[in-house]
């Protein structure tokens, strides 16, 4: 019996049913691009851990970073008793986070933690109630970050009710929608403005490129068009850069992609090289609204974190990892398209940098991007090519076969996404697109 057959069962003794895992080997050891399980075997990484490593695992600085600070002090709550780390991480966000004027920083332990955060100050800073998220959209597990997500199964299929006040617009989805970044913006705008009223909208929470609905690129047009009509409305623009931010598309955060400058900006996962810490950072009028006391936690900015992260971004700095990001654009673009040219249930294939996917439809469905007048009006559903989950599932299935870890998403659950650690060579991921060849069959 293989260490990871016996592990196996002896978490099924002992974890919740309720947390599942991709695969059933259990990990040994991982750096650079590669994770070893606990029976020698290799898998090539193009989840970096849902974008968290983008640093690589164990990455030399992190590692140190970590057991300096854990042998000064490893805990004692920055509303307690506070220490320099925390205050660098803040200055560093405050720099690198698109907006030329002031800003201010508050320090959490999660990517849902984080955007209840922003929901919070929105809501304090412009007394007003309504927040506007969008079709397809995912920003957590917690009740008010489950009501903010757009997909029921499996992360909202009977956990309610969920909070209130909370309204969903269309998002601009090229692939099905067809239409412009201006002309969807429009859309959207007009179903906020009749169902909501502008007056009640205290934040516009979106991802620069949705993740777990399907790594969907909005047109552009669209992220700038709902951003000045946020501002003539007096409402917060809230980018969620939990899963696109710290260089993952080739640039720091991509709202700077359209030179939009959110009011908020939700950061997480890729900040500290896999140790848990997320943040808010926003204009400092907007910041400071919320009074003293009001936002915090236990474990917020945690030292260890703290440390990690500022060993990550130097890394991030010192290995351009920006243009790594980019570098692996141009290695994976090419070879994605020219197997979507392949293999006709490959409907679209899409992203930006080191944020990559491909769509799997049923070939010869309908023909993606139609649109029905009713659509345009704001009702009914799309046309576009049917979507294909059970061939998704089989292609990640013959991945993980031949030792490629790779993740599905997508409202429709059938897009397969390609994150890798930023810090991947050629040679590996030239393996990695092999072994992705292989099981597109």
């Amino acid at each position: 019996m293989s260490l990871s057959s016996d592990l196996h069962k002896r978490r099924t003794a002992a974890v919740a049913r309720g947390v599942s895992s991709m695969i059933t080997s259990y990990v040994d050891h991982a750096a650079g691009g590669t994770l070893s399980d606990v029976d020698g075997r290799e898998w090539i990484d193009l989840a970096a851990g849902i974008a968290v490593t983008n640093v690589g695992n164990s990455a030399p600085r992190v590692v140190e970073a970590v057991r300096r600070q854990a042998e000064r002090f490893t805990h004692t709550c920055f509303m307690i008793a506070p220490y320099e780390s925390y205050v660098a991480v803040c200055e560093q966000l405050n720099a690198l986070t698109p907006g030329a004027f002031e800003k201010r920083s508050a320090l959490f332990s999660s990517g849902a933690e984080a955007v209840e955060n922003a929901v919070k100050i929105a809501r304090h800073a412009t007394g007003r109630p309504a927040v506007v998220v969008f079709d397809h959209a995912y920003h957590g597990r917690t009740n008010l970050t489950m009501a903010l997500t757009a997909k029921s199964m499996p992360y909202k299929h009977r956990f309610g009710p969920f909070a209130g006040e909370v309204y969903r617009v269309p998002m601009s989805y090229p692939f099905r929608d067809g239409l412009s970044g201006p002309d969807a913006a429009a859309l959207a705008i007009n179903t906020i403005e009749k169902q909501v009223g502008a007056d009640q909208v205290a934040a516009v929470l979106i991802e620069p490129i949705q993740g777990e609905g399907g790594f969907v690129v909005p047109a552009p047009g669209f992220l700038s068009s709902l951003a000045a009509w946020a501002r003539g409305a007096g409402a917060l623009f809230v980018a969620d850069e939990i899963q696109t931010g710290f260089c993952r598309t080739g640039d720091w955060f991509a709202s700077t992609f359209e030179g939009v400058e959110p009011d908020l900006v939700t950061t997480a996962k890729g900040i500290a090289g896999g140790l848990p810490l997320a943040a808010v950072t926003g204009r400092a009028t907007v910041m400071d609204a919320v009074h003293p006391g009001g936002l915090g936690g236990t474990y917020g900015g945690n030292p260890i974190a703290c440390a990690a992260a500022l060993a990550s971004i130097e890394t991030m700095r010192e290995l351009d990892l920006n243009a790594a990001a980019r570098r692996i654009e141009s290695v994976m673009l090419p070879r994605l398209r020219d197997l979507a040219g392949k293999h006709p249930f490959v409907g679209d294939v899409r992203g930006r940098g080191a944020m990559l996917a491909m769509e799997i439809v049923v070939p010869g469905s309908a023909t993606p991007g139609t649109l029905t007048a009713e659509r345009v009006h704001g009702r009914g559903a799309p046309l576009g090519a049917t979507p294909d989950p059970a061939r998704t599932a089989a292609i990640q299935k013959a991945a993980h076969e031949a030792g490629l870890l790779l993740l599905t998403c997508g409202t429709y659950s059938n897009v397969i996404r390609f994150l890798p650690p930023l810090v991947m060579d050629d040679e590996t991921l030239g393996r990695a697109l092999d072994r992705l060849e292989s099981a597109l069959g």
